[in-house]
């Protein structure tokens, strides 16, 4: 059927028709690489361990100074400033105690739950709380005053924001895109106030209650720096190992 054609365009049809047979059905298509899979996990927990702990203070700390709230009439009940709170054998509450070093190269997925830093009474609660990197922090008013809320500084390595919160009820959300310990809150309305958050990439961090004790559950085998951060009196570490299924204890104390 090519007989009238010139020769070099028989040549050119000859050509293009083994191409067209070659891709229509003779060699298979080559293998498409995998989705990577998303890991929800990156510990396993039939191996996974604890640290737990105590944080507690060796000394008299400085009274919490009386905070005089007649500047804001809708600030009523008498409240003093929270940087010392020391119970029973010295405990010390309000210190972030978190895994400093250690995890390696893991990447732990961000918590879908929301943390929430409330405003009651013309302070915030609670005034140390922690957080993951990406996870949404819910700042909550239930003053009938206004409250602006004021995070970070100028030096902070998340960026300072601030947010006019003139009535309860009104909410803002805010993420940080960083670690930092601690990242401070303040009210430009009311000084007095201020809270600070922990601010890391993993689960692996507590804040100590009025009794001192902290728990870092679920962690792989392996050894971890764990660093307290307090407010007032600055940081202190451990190193710690533990091995399958271990549960290891750590005292951290300040000094005054």
């Amino acid at each position: 059927m090519f007989a009238a054609l010139p020769r070099p365009l028989v040549a050119a049809l000859v050509a293009a028709a083994a191409v067209a047979a070659a891709c229509s059905g003779g060699e298979k298509p080559a293998p498409q690489p995998e989705a990577p899979k998303v890991v929800s996990n990156p510990v396993d927990p039939a191996t996974a361990g604890n640290v737990t702990g105590r944080v507690t203070l060796q000394g008299t700390p400085p009274a919490n100074e009386p905070i005089k709230t007649k500047t804001d009439p809708n600030c009523t009940v008498p409240i003093s400033t929270q940087s010392y709170i020391v119970g029973n054998g010295g405990s010390l509450a309000n210190v972030f105690v978190y895994v400093k070093d250690g995890l390696g190269n893991r990447v732990f997925p961000v918590p879908t739950e929301t943390v929430v830093l409330g405003q009651k009474n013309c302070q915030y609660e609670p005034h140390v709380l922690g957080i993951q990197v990406g996870q949404t922090l819910d700042i909550v008013s239930s003053d009938p005053t206004l409250h602006n809320v004021h995070g970070g500084t100028r030096q902070t390595s998340n960026q300072e924001f601030n947010y006019g919160q003139p009535m309860p009820g009104v909410k803002n959300q805010h993420t940080f895109s960083t670690k930092e310990v601690l990242y401070p809150f303040s009210c430009d309305v009311h000084k007095w106030m201020g809270a600070f958050i922990g601010i890391v990439d993993h689960p692996y961090y507590a804040v100590t209650g009025p009794d001192g004790s902290f728990s870092l559950k679920g962690l792989p085998p392996g050894t971890y720096t764990v660093e307290a951060v307090h407010e007032k009196l600055g940081k202190e570490i451990q190193t710690v190992t533990i091995g399958e299924k271990e549960t290891k204890d750590v005292a951290f104390a300040f000094k005054i």
